[in-house]
């Protein structure tokens, strides 16, 4: 026996056996089929750019071009400025008036994951910008982790989760399990906002190219 009550020397001998390694979840279709997917079935307009690791995080915006100043900025040859600091000088008061427009208005930022803490890490910073909403496998969705720590905090931040299940096609069925806020307010048009602005602007003219 040993010294400690409640503890024997046999304890001492006996070799903790590896857990099981639970498969990994797989996501039924690519991320940008899995956010299309989920822009359709919220009902957000705009265009859905490939997934991009901003300020961090790995999302795929939503942004939706606005005519009239993008038809300015091609008057005036003001094309997408991508370059962090230079954007960021757009805020000084002495600048009022005399930089480009924002040609886009992001819609919103959706984060496809296989695990919900993943997906809610990349997708509440954009709140501040417009909507926000994650992507999980259904078995994610379904299990008891989700139901009892996901759902409070996506609730509480306003992210709309969605679940995606195999459907036997090349990308699965996406539907919304808790819907995203519904007071929006307007987004606060800070330097950031400006820079995001314009990396979304650049790759939905991309994309416009892409698909001509």
């Amino acid at each position: 026996m040993s010294g400690t009550p409640g503890r024997t020397a046999v304890s001492e001998h006996l070799n903790a056996l590896p857990a099981q390694l639970a498969p990994p979840v797989e996501l039924p279709g690519t991320v940008t089929e899995l956010a299309e997917g989920a822009a359709a079935a919220l009902g957000w307009a705009g265009t859905v750019l490939p997934e991009t690791i901003l300020l961090g995080r790995r999302v795929c915006l939503v942004a939706e071009l606005l005519p009239d100043v993008h038809a300015e900025r091609i008057c005036l040859g003001q094309e997408p400025v991508t370059d962090r600091t230079t954007v960021s000088t757009w805020a000084w008061p002495e600048l009022a008036g005399r930089v480009p427009e924002p040609a886009v208005r992001v819609v919103g930022a959706i984060a496809v994951a296989r695990h919900w803490r993943t997906g809610l890490a990349n997708a509440v910073p954009f709140l501040r910008y417009g909507d926000a909403a994650v992507v999980l496998p259904t078995t994610a969705v379904l299990s008891h982790d989700y139901l009892a720590n996901c759902l409070p905090r996506a609730r509480a931040y306003g992210v709309a989760v969605l679940a995606a299940e195999p459907d036997g096609d090349a990308c699965g069925t996406v539907q919304v399990d808790l819907p995203g806020r519904t007071d929006r307010a307007f987004p606060e048009v800070d330097a950031l906002y400006r820079w995001v602005c314009e990396l979304a602007y650049e790759q939905v003219l991309e994309s416009v190219v892409t698909s001509g």
